[in-house]
């Protein structure tokens, strides 16, 4: 932009930096580094969540749902994640302040957990639902991605042995034209998506897959069950009936990583549950992540934290 007037953009942008803004004269600048409060964005609805400020150094974020990722909804930025100095520095503000909070979104940390229930403790604590699906997705991704490792080594096998012979090897291919290794790699996003949303030739591959891998279509089915769930069940008492079935289901297959998502959701199922009062996500702060992520790619990279801050606090806070 400075080019397109003639200005030399390194220059202008030192020129804000030291000249323009009142970056030097900031209030919060001595503890930029630490932590950055604005109780004023306080509201009822809260999200908290982790982002990467600058080479995957994590930041801890507080976000005022109500604020829509505008003006106004940047409650408070830690550095770290540890739980102690945020307590400590979330306390300063008046319980009064904090008991506005009628609702926090989070994920299914701990640290989150503990921050929430110390600072805003009449705050409904809503673990939100899509990483509780990842944690599902990532598990069937996790057996299909065994079965192509075998996949691999087997054609490799296969290899080795042909020209032990002095032969030429072809693997065989599938009806669409796949190989196994090939149709193991390439059913890897149209196991992310439900059935309604599949083309033609991701049909006939799932159909393939499905036919030589009764597990992986086992569990594709678990994964489609719980997003119904989250979906289709009206109240916190059909929710809470319908994850205890869909836990005895996955015990009986005897999946070791459905298992652990089992016994995660039956640990966190109050905070989960708690989805179905108000169907709150933390949609917003991963929204709010994305800004933060094309606000630094704008300025390609962050070289001073405090002036990165600086400019995201003056834009969001």
């Amino acid at each position: 932009m400075g080019g397109f007037y003639g200005v030399n953009g390194k220059k202008l942008q030192r020129q804000y930096k030291d000249q323009l803004s009142d970056f030097k004269t900031w209030e919060q600048k001595p503890h930029a580094k630490q932590w950055l409060i604005f109780p004023e964005n306080i509201g009822r609805y809260l999200s908290i969540d982790e982002t990467a400020l600058s080479r995957g150094e994590l930041y801890t974020i507080i976000t005022n749902k109500k604020a829509k990722g505008k003006k106004g909804c940047i409650v408070a930025i830690f550095s770290g994640t540890k739980v102690e100095p945020i307590i400590e520095q979330l306390l300063q503000i008046p319980a009064k302040k904090r008991a506005k909070v009628k609702e926090i979104t989070l994920d299914m940390a701990n640290s989150m957990k503990t921050i929430a229930r110390k600072c805003f403790p009449k705050a409904i604590q809503v673990t939100d639902r899509f990483h509780v699906q990842k944690l599902a997705l990532e598990a069937l991704q996790d057996i299909r991605i065994k079965h192509r490792w075998d996949a691999i080594d087997m054609e490799n096998e296969q290899i080795k042995q042909a020209r032990l012979k002095q032969k030429s090897f072809t693997p065989k291919t599938f009806d669409n034209g796949d190989t196994k290794k090939q149709l193991l790699a390439r059913s890897r996003y149209l196991l992310y998506k439900a059935p309604s949303n599949w083309t033609e030739n991701q049909y006939q591959r799932s159909k393939i897959l499905f036919e030589h891998y009764p597990d992986i279509k086992l569990a594709f089915k678990l994964t489609q069950r719980l997003r119904d769930i989250f979906n289709k069940a009206k109240s916190v008492e059909v929710a809470y009936t319908k994850l205890a079935h869909w836990y005895k289901d996955v015990e009986n297959t005897g999946f070791k990583a459905f298992n652990t998502i089992a016994n995660t959701i039956n640990i966190n199922y109050r905070s989960i549950l708690n989805y179905f009062i108000n169907r709150s996500t933390n949609a917003s702060a991963e929204s709010f992540n994305a800004k933060i992520k094309a606000f630094r790619s704008q300025f390609r990279g962050v070289k001073n934290i405090e002036f990165f801050l600086y400019r995201l606090t003056t834009i969001f806070a």
